[in-house]
């Protein structure tokens, strides 16, 4: 594949934030500055903070599971918010970066480096060397997938070698000023590419769930191939995860029953609390996190903005233990009036990597999609019995695929709320025949619950526009309309 190189605008400034904003990328960081030599330097940069993308969190608007109320409709915490919120075109003002774009390309020049030097450096084994060339493979994966999913069309095979999608660097050269958007197709053959190419090299279990492990780097590959709708390949990707999961931590999933119980660990009181639920302490000690990317979560935590729909609502049994992450009482204790209306209370960190959660509900998809209805009930209520009261709630008496598929998806919802999980599905819903006729929407309600304004979520705005701070500092780079 042909390689894309660009001088990145918003890349530049979270690189050289010490800097003044004029300053080229050159003047701040000259190829070769960053170097590395032996075989730990790169693994040092591997074990860096880079699990940390804080600024990645445009999805959590973006969700049709969520509403906002007077009076915090009107005076949302970020202008950003308020725009993600109405599915307005345009995110950013002229002059600022697009945080969800500079934080994911700022981590893919590091990415880069590894990729291309790791194998030439001073010490350690070939095969050593190779696992942390996978690493750095499979974090830039990850980082594609987030792109496309923000800035290309959701995959269609009629149309995505024409689509147009992001620019693909390869290289932490960033010298080069020519560059072009790689087409939706090009930018998910890459990272197919680099998945294929790093699995065979990963460990079954990294030193941590920071690093990467086999099973994470399956994982993606098995989410790639769900957008892309090849669902076959993504379940035989999928079950090989389940089969390779990381030994050396824990790894499995929370019984709600247990942890959430009152005055349990993730410290749930009885009733409505106005005190925030713990939940998991610290996210790379979240046993149901196989791949660590975390952005903190303040619509869960301190902030009033983001509610559940009544709809979403709607979707939980009186016995669905996740019930109790939330609450009629806004921070710090005055109540939702509106019917059917909460706040999330927590945990105050959303992991956006690889979960445990997503693995199962993923994998029941994909059997019921590849007929499997039996297979995907049995997945299914093996993950509900650790978020259900008894057996009895956790049972799944479908036999109809299509309902089977359609009831996952609300479960989803129900584990995903507000956890920015919602956006993804719905831009590959978009282009399911499935769902087809399917329309989305967010609506702003009074402090009762009457509608006051309603943001149908147009087609052309299931991309988003690149920041135009991006578009002015690279001539020739197309945006969005």
């Amino acid at each position: 594949m042909k390689t894309h190189q660009f001088k990145l605008y918003g890349l530049f400034l979270l690189l050289t934030v010490q800097y003044a904003c004029k300053k080229s990328f050159l003047e701040i960081e000259p190829k070769g500055k960053l170097t590395a030599q032996t075989a730990n330097d790169y693994n040092l940069m591997l074990n860096n903070s880079y699990f940390d993308v804080t600024g990645a969190d445009g999805q959590i608007y973006l969700g049709d599971e969520i509403t906002s109320a007077l009076p915090y409709y009107q005076n949302m915490a970020t202008l950003k918010s308020r725009r993600y919120f109405e599915y307005a075109a345009t995110i950013y003002e002229p002059d600022e970066d697009g945080s969800e774009f500079s934080t994911l390309t700022q981590h893919l020049y590091t990415y880069n480096i590894i990729i291309n030097g790791v194998m030439d450096a001073q010490g350690g084994t070939d095969a050593l060397k190779a696992s942390y060339q996978a690493e750095a493979l499979t974090n830039r994966a990850w980082i594609y997938l987030m792109l496309i999913n923000y800035y290309g069309k959701p995959y269609l095979a009629q149309t995505a070698a024409t689509d147009p999608g992001v620019p693909i660097i390869t290289q932490a050269d960033v010298t080069q000023g020519q560059f072009k958007r790689a087409s939706v197709k090009e930018v998910y053959d890459f990272i197919i590419n680099d998945l294929q190419k790093a699995i065979p090299a990963l460990p079954i279990s990294a030193g941590n769930r920071t690093r990467v492990s086999k099973a994470a780097a399956e994982a993606l590959l098995a989410r790639a191939y769900l957008y892309m709708g090849r669902y076959s390949e993504a379940l035989t990707q999928l079950k090989s995860a389940f089969a390779n999961l990381p030994t050396a931590f824990p790894v499995s999933l929370y019984d709600y029953k247990t942890v959430l119980a009152p005055n349990g660990s993730w410290g749930y009181s009885v009733g409505s609390p106005a005190t925030y639920v713990i939940g998991v302490l610290t996210t790379p000690n979240n046993q149901e996190v196989l791949m660590t990317k975390f952005i903190p979560n303040i619509y869960t935590f301190l902030l009033n903005d983001l509610l559940i729909t009544p709809s979403t609502y709607k979707l939980f049994t009186p016995t669905d233990q996740r019930l109790k992450l939330y609450t009629k009482l806004y921070f710090p204790g005055l109540p939702i009036n509106a019917p059917n209306v909460y706040r999330r209370n927590g945990p105050y960190t959303t992991n956006i990597g690889v979960t445990l959660p997503d693995m199962y509900l993923m994998l029941a998809e994909l059997k019921a999609r590849t007929g499997d209805v039996g297979g995907a009930r049995a997945d299914l209520e093996t993950f509900r019995s650790k978020r259900m009261l008894t057996a009895t709630d956790a049972a799944v008496n479908i036999t109809d695929p299509t309902a089977m598929i359609k009831f996952i998806m609300e479960e989803r919802i129900r584990e995903f709320a507000v956890q920015g999980y919602r956006w993804f599905d719905m831009r590959r819903l978009s282009v399911d025949p499935l769902f087809a006729g399917t329309s989305y929407k967010h609506e702003a309600i009074s402090e009762t619950g009457a509608v006051i304004a309603s943001f149908p979520l147009k087609p052309e705005r299931f991309v988003l526009r690149f920041p135009q701070k991006v578009i002015n500092a690279n001539t020739g780079m197309t945006n969005n309309p």
